[in-house]
């Protein structure tokens, strides 16, 4: 039994409330009164509904996100019918603009807009008083980071053992890219450091493995990013992951030797770069220096271990299939793992609504408010960018056809449109684009390499048994049989620590 219960709907088991265990960590006198409670977006909202009441509450509060506020709504209405004195209050960034139109905030008591780690505790202590707000939308302070109790203890064996640990150095983000919501954040704000390491400490005695950097600019202060890399290099060890977001053409002499003495996959950089068209970087406030950026990339490639997750965004105003094919192949020729394509969302609350009539931006009223068609890109093709989307993470992201994959744009080809093509074939030939097994995806790469590429079938299986092998399989999927070589088959691959989609990667560059 729990006064006041805090819960949410993750996208993923894996992936642990960050935000939850904020709120926890600083209800102060109410904190054990309070009780957390993590669902995620698979699971029935009658079965959520039940073990929520079941805790007999006086208050629920709700984390909303994009992917999950559907389902959050769909919980909230089954308790307003069957407890309805239950004080229903929202918080997140999905409920933090636009409050006025949403008819989930419509069934909620109240929503705190903003950072509300301390404005929750003081809401509920109101309730609970009798002396409730008046106003049922209540703009959260910003909080002091100083005066913010650190959440990391929430962190049990359990998500230590089994999910993705999220942790912050800084809050807030210096750039204004108008389809994002850190644009609209109050400039960069850092915890203590010392304290921080402290508590990182604090994890890596626990048994912590992995750990996620949520903070938009890891590398925006050189001394504070040096001072991380430096405290868990001091007490790296076999299986440590660190993932950070960093700026794409920052770099410094100083934070390249250090990370240089990572072995390879223990660094992850998600590196946002979202397009290459000047014209379209300057619509969306974005501002970013191509050669520094490329030079950072050849030094990451060629002198570190390194994983790089780079985004590029299908759908920013200006931005054409041709001018988006460009960049891809840009960025391809940078030789980053992992190439992330998105579709552009439109978040609630980001000033990218500005070019709507211009461009005739069209979204989906449904989250996650993915754009249909605009001025340059119409329905059919931005379905065909979402096939392309889909296929390219399956097979060019994956880490199962690391060099099989170049054989699809061998030659002179531009990596773009032979991807394009192939993921047309695999579109007719498979007719969907998820729940494709791997041995099935082997058979359709194969296809389309010796039947449109026309790719020696004895070299297309051979790469493609020696990718996906890699990861320990020993099995030669069957259409591959009759095409493998004796002297192809069982080569053993370099097993490298970190998670198996970084590692198979990672084996590739040690290999």
């Amino acid at each position: 039994m729990s006064e006041i219960v805090l819960t949410t709907l993750n996208a993923k088991y894996i992936h642990a409330s960050f935000g939850l265990r904020y709120l926890l960590a600083n209800m102060g006198e109410l904190k054990d009164r309070t009780t957390m409670v993590e669902f995620d977006i698979n699971q029935r909202p009658l079965e959520i509904v039940e073990r929520l009441l079941a805790l007999n509450p006086k208050i629920i509060g709700f984390g909303i996100y994009i992917w999950n506020t559907t389902q959050s709504e769909e919980v909230i209405a089954l308790i307003r019918r069957l407890a309805p004195a239950v004080k229903i209050l929202l918080g997140g960034p999905e409920v933090s603009f636009d409050t006025g139109k949403q008819s989930i905030v419509e069934l909620a008591d109240y929503t705190i807009t903003g950072e509300a780690d301390q404005e929750f505790g003081r809401v509920c202590s109101q309730i609970l008083d009798g002396a409730a707000p008046t106003s049922r939308v209540i703009p959260a302070l910003l909080p002091k980071l100083a005066d913010l109790e650190l959440p990391y203890d929430l962190y049990t064996e359990e998500d230590l053992s089994h999910r993705v640990i999220y942790v912050e150095a800084s809050r807030g983000c210096p750039f204004t890219c108008e389809f994002c919501l850190s644009s609209l954040d109050i400039p960069v704000r850092a915890f203590d450091l010392d304290r921080f390491l402290g508590a990182m400490e604090g994890l890596l005695q626990r048994g912590a493995k992995e750990f996620k950097f949520v903070d938009r600019t890891f590398n925006l202060n050189m001394r504070v990013s040096e001072a991380i890399l430096e405290f868990f290099l001091e007490r790296f060890f076999d299986g440590l992951f660190l993932h950070f977001e960093m700026i794409p053409d920052r770099l410094p002499e100083g934070l390249r030797e250090l990370i240089k003495k990572f072995p390879p996959g223990a660094l992850q950089f998600e590196v946002g770069i979202q397009t290459f068209n000047d014209e379209v970087s300057a619509h969306i406030s974005r501002r970013q220096n191509y050669d520094k950026m490329a030079d950072n990339f050849h030094f990451l490639r060629g002198d570190t271990g390194v994983h790089i997750h780079a985004d590029l965004i299908v759908g920013l105003p200006g931005e054409t299939l041709d001018s988006f094919g460009t960049g891809f192949d840009r960025l391809v020729k940078m030789r980053p793992q992992e190439i992330q394509i998105g579709i552009l969302k439109r978040l609630k609350g980001t000033p990218i609504i500005r070019h709507d009539d211009e461009f005739k931006m069209i979204y989906s009223p449904h989250p996650p408010f993915e754009i249909l068609s605009n001025r340059d890109l119409d329905f059919a093709t931005f379905q065909r960018m979402r096939r392309f989307a889909r296929y390219w993470d399956l097979v060019g992201n994956s880490g199962n056809f690391v060099s099989s994959r170049e054989l699809i744009w061998a030659g002179d080809r531009s990596p773009f449109q032979a991807f394009l093509s192939f993921a047309d074939y695999l579109a007719e030939k498979a007719g969907r684009r998820h729940g494709i097994a791997l041995t099935q995806l082997v058979g359709f790469v194969f296809g389309y390499l010796t039947e449109m590429n026309g790719v020696d079938p004895e070299l297309a299986a051979s790469r493609l048994l020696a990718d996906y092998q890699c990861a320990g399989r020993n099995d030669i999927p069957l259409p591959l049989r009759g095409h493998i070589s004796e002297a192809a088959r069982g080569k053993d691959a370099k097993a490298v620590a970190g998670p198996k989609r970084q590692s198979r990667h990672a084996a590739e560059t040690v290999g």
